[in-house]
């Protein structure tokens, strides 16, 4: 039938006409261009759309939107600083353009955070603009949430325009509300880690690649270089897993020659190259001596951190890479604990199923079925390009967080949530368009039906939530497919529209309950998860569970809310190391994290949880300094007030104090200050009190000099007690 795919049907890419500066086409007599075909200038369009656009694309386009900013802003400070190691650091570059730079954990440059430094830019320009708040900290992770739903829309709309304007915004409108309903879209989006800006980059990427394919344009393929470029300046190697993907599309489905395609790859890999390599050449050209110290590393380079710590040894484990100190003999472990155990189960299962995996199913059911509907089509065809690049980015970043034996927690999983959302948009109108025949029927009622069931599936994990809810979607989207097929074969238009629209919202209501869910409360610490109870964690503890309980043991347990923990939710992580600010690298010795003791800013374990092997307070929450301890350190003139081991307790007290600190060990464990420069630093005056204990980070790992240093310090100074905190003033030796 006219309009619909026809398996085996070969189709041409549209003919583009040119557009010229004289008379256009419904022009009137006197031979002057018609007003109402006249194209209407840059902002109009985006504020109005286009002429020829239907009237309810843009106003729905732009409820689309009003609706995902509210989810991501609404009461959004009530997770205060969320994760306090970034907070603390979007601190410091809000008062040293030297620390803005480089990303250092202090105003006064001692350390960098573990990563680089491009998502700390963005909320510490904002905290100079509007001043340092929680509120100017995590409104442009709210708002890059809200762009990244505009680019999945206008990527999926663009690739299906042979499709016809209409069912290309339907297909953006779909796959928007897609990524805007998803729970780890709706953690991310509202917390301080680099995963919002490393999703909305890689988005635009996908959005440049989709608009040079059909014009052969090697300016917007730069651009999507471009756009990785500053993804490896925000997480590094994780930014590049869509490299593949985006390549492979533009080598086999540009619309131009072979060699022509290889040349614009080349001039995309050379502005990748360029805007990814321009900070960290700058950092290797800087003398280290007048630089903070590279967290995270081993030798004080970038070099080490890509390869190491935040490179090979996340993929492959302990051993990989030798970077950094996230390894050790028990970085394997850790992500086993922390992401599950490696397979192809991973992503459906414990906090990744819940925060990822509503939708994946009828993804990876769009991208074949899509495929095999297109497969006639001409080589060109956007449709067929988009299910590529979604699909690659998909399998690509799945399978090696499946796989990966490193570190890895469940919310890095926000950057599959664009590729889930573009599959079922783009594959849902392929199956739509050829819905007169059995084929695009049965495999758009497959899609829905293995939304409602897999939501049943994960919404029975805590059959205590809203228990009415898992039965009730189930029983619409199978409805809705049902009734889709029928109305297809029997060409009941009304039936089939009405269908396949209830379907579809039952399909994400399971999703965007747990969104919903997940933005009505508060997320801090290490690794926030999805659900309905505010999470919190520190330096390694997991706060897993599928209503955002923080389970214990090896990852079962029984969560607030009442429900059971899935075997390796979250808990206590192994014993050996230390955690990661973004719940990366091993994790201590020090037992549960209770959040228990009186200090707030690393006094004694010992002291701090009876002697019980809870972690000191702070260690799990973003716990207040003393007022003792605050006046003290408020009135230092040093370059840094105290030092203390590891970087959240430093992190706590900036926050807290407004003062530089120095985290020995940075977080994870990294071979800085030696005794030396520390005795150094003190001689000199640079340092005005040590605080013993720690509140996660530098626990003393096998390259620590944290207890050379406390040693040192106990046997040189005079130990007082201040708020609850043991300190020792570093200007009076012990006579």
């Amino acid at each position: 039938m006219t309009g619909h795919i026809v398996p085996g049907h070969v189709t041409r890419p549209p003919v583009s006409v040119p557009r010229t500066s004289g008379a256009t086409t419904g022009s009137s007599t006197s031979g002057t261009a018609a007003p109402s075909t006249a194209r209407r200038g840059l902002i109009a369009r985006i504020i109005l759309g286009e002429r020829t656009d239907a009237a309810w694309i843009r106003p729905s386009f732009w409820a689309l939107l009003i609706v995902t900013g509210l989810l991501y802003l609404w009461n959004l400070s009530e997770s205060g600083w969320a994760n306090s190691f970034y907070a603390a650091a979007v601190q410091a570059g809000s008062r040293s353009w030297t620390a803005l730079f480089f990303g250092s954990l202090d105003s006064s440059n001692f350390i960098t955070v573990d990563k680089p430094p491009a998502s700390l830019w963005v909320m510490g320009l904002s905290a100079r603009i509007f001043g340092f708040s929680s509120w100017s900290v995590l409104v442009p992770q709210a708002l890059m949430g809200v762009a990244a739903v505009a680019l999945v829309f206008a990527t999926v709309r663009r690739s299906l325009v042979a499709f016809g304007q209409r069912l290309g915004a339907v297909g953006g409108l779909v796959a928007g509300a897609v990524l805007a309903f998803t729970p780890a879209a709706a953690l991310m989006f509202r917390f301080d880690n680099p995963d919002a800006l490393l999703t909305v980059l890689m988005t635009a990427a996908a959005y440049c690649v989709v608009r040079a394919l059909p014009a052969a344009s090697w300016r917007w393929l730069a651009l999507a270089g471009v756009a990785l470029g500053f993804a490896f300046l925000t997480k590094m190697l994780q930014g590049l897993l869509v490299l593949p993907a985006f390549g492979l599309a533009y080598l086999l489905l540009a619309n131009t020659t072979v060699w022509r395609r290889l040349a614009h790859l080349g001039v995309a890999a050379g502005a990748l190259v360029v805007s990814a390599g321009w900070w960290v050449l700058a950092v290797a050209l800087w003398p280290a001596s007048a630089r903070p110290y590279i967290g995270g590393s081993t030798d004080n380079t970038v070099l080490d951190l890509v390869f190491g710590y935040n490179g090979l040894g996340r993929i492959f484990g302990a051993t990989a890479g030798g970077g950094g100190n996230a390894g050790g003999s028990t970085t394997a472990a850790a992500g086993s604990s922390f992401g599950g155990a490696t397979g192809l189960s991973r992503l459906f299962s414990s906090e990744m199923g819940l925060e990822i995996s509503w939708l994946l199913p009828t993804a990876l059911l769009a991208l074949v079925l899509g495929l095999w509907a297109t497969r006639k089509r001409h080589r060109t065809d956007g449709a067929r390009a988009a299910l590529v690049i979604w699909g690659g980015w998909l399998l690509v970043t799945g399978l090696v967080f499946s796989y990966m034996s490193g570190t890895i927690h469940p919310y890095y999983t926000v950057a599959l949530a664009p590729a889930i959302a573009g599959l079922v948009g783009t594959g849902g109108v392929v199956l739509w368009h050829g819905r007169s025949h059995w084929f695009g029927r049965l495999g758009l009622a497959a899609m829905i039906a293995a939304a409602g069931a897999w939501g049943f599936v994960l919404l029975s994990e805590n059959a205590d939530w809203l228990p009415w809810l898992r039965w009730t979607l189930l029983t619409v989207t199978l409805l809705g497919a049902a009734g889709f097929v029928v109305g297809a074969a029997l060409s009941w238009r009304r039936l089939t529209t009405v269908a396949v629209l209830v379907g579809m919202l039952g399909g994400l209501g399971g999703s965007a309950a747990y969104a919903i869910a997940t933005a009505s409360v508060a997320h801090n610490g290490s690794i926030p998860a999805v659900g309905s109870v505010s999470s919190s964690s520190g330096m390694g503890g997991g706060a897993g569970g599928a209503m955002g309980g923080a389970p214990t043991g090896d990852g079962g347990g029984t969560r607030p809310d009442g429900g059971t923990a899935p075997d390796g939710a979250g808990g206590t992580p192994p014993t050996g190391g230390t955690g990661g600010p973004d719940g990366s690298g091993t994790t201590g010795t020090t037992g549960t994290d209770t959040g228990s003791g009186t200090s707030d800013t690393g006094t004694d374990a010992a002291a701090n949880a009876g002697d019980s092997g809870s972690a000191p307070s702070g260690a799990g929450s973003d716990s207040a300094t003393s007022s003792e301890l605050t006046a003290l350190l408020t009135a230092s003139t040093a370059r840094w007030a105290a030092a203390v081991d590891g970087s959240q307790s430093a992190a706590t007290l900036e926050l807290s104090t407004g003062v530089a600190v120095m985290a020995i060990g940075g977080w994870s464990s990294d071979p800085t200050p030696t005794l030396a420069e520390f005795q150094a630093y003190v001689a000199t005056g640079d340092v005005g009190y040590y605080i013993s204990g720690s509140q996660g980070g530098g626990m003393g790992g096998g390259d620590s000099t944290a207890t050379a240093i406390a040693t040192w310090v106990a046997a040189t100074y005079t130990a007082t007690t201040v708020g609850g905190s043991t300190v020792y003033d570093l200007s009076t030796p012990t006579a």
